[in-house]
């Protein structure tokens, strides 16, 4: 759709028409009990933002049977026509809301399928399931460490079914070999590796704040985070690498990694300590978040070391001539051999490189159908990827970033030398600066933030020891009034 420009004076008058157009309407939704479901009824879903992701979910829950949508939400209506269209025979009804309190509002309405940005997710999720639904949600599933555990909260006070979005739990390929792991062929696990290398561009640099197209409601488009001007180039998507609104590749990639490694690994609760290196290289643009980033989290008796970049990575890098070229999203090391495993299935090999088990998966097709299942039980049990463990996935984002908020900028010597000899964190290290270094970036001319070594009291889910004060303060967020977190959810 076309923008026009706009000056700061109208862009302000604007914006303060729009809160108080939806100001009244703002408050959480009165709590509703939930419809009971007979064996022939239809789950009737409302997909809350419908551009890339929430368009793939209407399109999935439409192919189950006994599933109708029924409503779609967007800040944007330009994007309603493309969804509307889908649904051209009539004989699906189905309304457009550019405010998903509508959604939440409407009583034939059973569960919602969040898509919006990260910052919404979680005050979605729990007002939905205080108004009585359902929901699914994507990842990440919040926008910090407290958000996460609310919506646990609130999906067990309500007795919600909530399904994270992490449908790599539901590929058949990992359940079977996690399950052959168990029976210890290949010995004690030492070492989980993930990876995400996204191969992606500069957002490119403004010069001071842009036109919102004409089409979106920014004011609900921003919901909790502070409403200030739009200082990036491309409306949707590029709000990931904001600090405001997204959690960078950690959260958008990462998320999914951190999942199989916790599950691979069964990991229950948050690592004891955590610490991450990286920065923004090679791009000189608005983008706030790291297009490069190592981080360790120090879980016992088996540490995570996760490696990403946006950059373009070297024809051989550290994995594929260790490994043999499998590609992969994560990697473990055993006494007696290695597996590397992703959406898709996973292959175990000796350490000689023999191929011993190949497992084939079908990329977590069914997560769908496994979500309305467990709405039809009433049983959170039988989720593949209950809240919790999207919370806990999640979390392991948000430590990340926090470590790096709180880290120095360094020169490269500095930090190779801080880290020294770590047998884990080292390793990473000397990757990601090779990859910089096939990028062109002069490692003499940067300045790496090394993060901040954060130790946690898992139990409490809180930084405990030295910046635990500082680190503590990213725990929450302050909301922007009245798009506020419940105290009692």
């Amino acid at each position: 759709m076309p923008t026009r420009k706009v000056t700061r004076r109208q862009w302000l008058k604007r914006s303060a028409a729009l809160a108080a157009g939806v100001g009244a309407a703002a408050a959480a939704p009165v709590v509703m009990p939930a419809r009971a479901f007979g064996a022939a009824d239809a789950v009737r879903i409302g997909v809350i933002g419908i551009r890339l992701r929430g368009g793939q979910l209407v399109d999935q829950f439409r192919r189950l049977p006994g599933v109708r949508v029924t409503a779609i939400c967007d800040a944007d209506t330009a994007l309603f026509a493309g969804q509307l269209k889908k649904f051209d025979s009539g004989e699906e009804k189905v309304a457009a809301h550019v405010d998903f309190r509508r959604i939440l509002d409407d009583p034939r309405i059973d569960a919602v399928a969040i898509a919006s940005p990260d910052h919404w997710h979680a005050l979605m999720t729990v007002w939905a399931c205080q108004a009585g639904k359902d929901v699914y949600v994507e990842k990440p599933v919040s926008y910090n460490i407290s958000e996460g555990r609310k919506m646990v909260e609130a999906a067990r006070t309500h007795k919600r079914i909530v399904q994270t979005g992490t449908q790599n739990r539901s590929d058949t390929g990992l359940k079977a070999a996690l399950a052959y792991l168990a029976e210890g062929p290949i010995g004690r696990m030492r070492l989980g590796l993930g990876f995400d290398f996204t191969g992606r561009r500069s957002i490119g640099t403004v010069d001071g704040p842009q036109p919102i197209p004409e089409t979106v409601n920014y004011d609900l488009f921003r919901g909790p985070a502070p409403l200030v001007p739009l200082l990036r180039k491309t409306f949707h998507y590029d709000w990931h690498w904001f600090w405001d609104t997204g959690t960078g590749d950690c959260g958008n990639r990462g998320v999914h990694t951190f999942d199989m490694l916790r599950w691979f690994t069964g990991q229950k609760a948050l690592p004891p300590r955590v610490v991450s290196i990286g920065g923004r290289f090679g791009w000189d643009d608005n983008g706030e978040t790291p297009n490069t980033q190592i981080t360790l989290f120090a879980y016992e008796p088996v540490p995570i070391i996760w490696e990403m970049t946006s950059l373009p990575r070297r024809q051989v890098d550290r994995q594929e001539d260790r490994f043999r070229g499998n590609r992969a999203s994560m990697m473990f090391d055993f006494e007696g051999g290695y597996l590397c495993g992703h959406r898709g299935g996973a292959r175990v090999h000796a350490w000689d490189h023999k191929l011993i088990r190949a497992f084939k998966g079908d990329g977590g097709g069914t997560h769908y159908a496994n979500f309305i299942d467990a709405v039809r039980s009433r049983k959170d049990e039988d989720l593949q990827a209950d809240i919790l463990e999207g919370h806990l996935s999640s979390a392991l984002c948000h430590l990340a970033n926090v470590s790096y908020l709180l880290g120095r900028h360094r020169p490269t010597d500095a930090v190779k030398e801080a880290v020294g000899d770590h047998p884990v964190l080292g390793p990473a290290l000397e990757d990601l600066l090779g990859n910089l270094t096939h990028n062109g970036v002069d490692l003499a001319k940067i300045r790496p933030t090394h993060g901040a070594t954060l130790t946690l009291d898992t139990e409490k889910e809180r930084f405990v020891g030295e910046a635990a004060d500082w680190a503590n303060m990213y725990l929450e967020r302050t909301y922007r009034r009245p798009f506020v977190m419940p105290e009692n959810v």
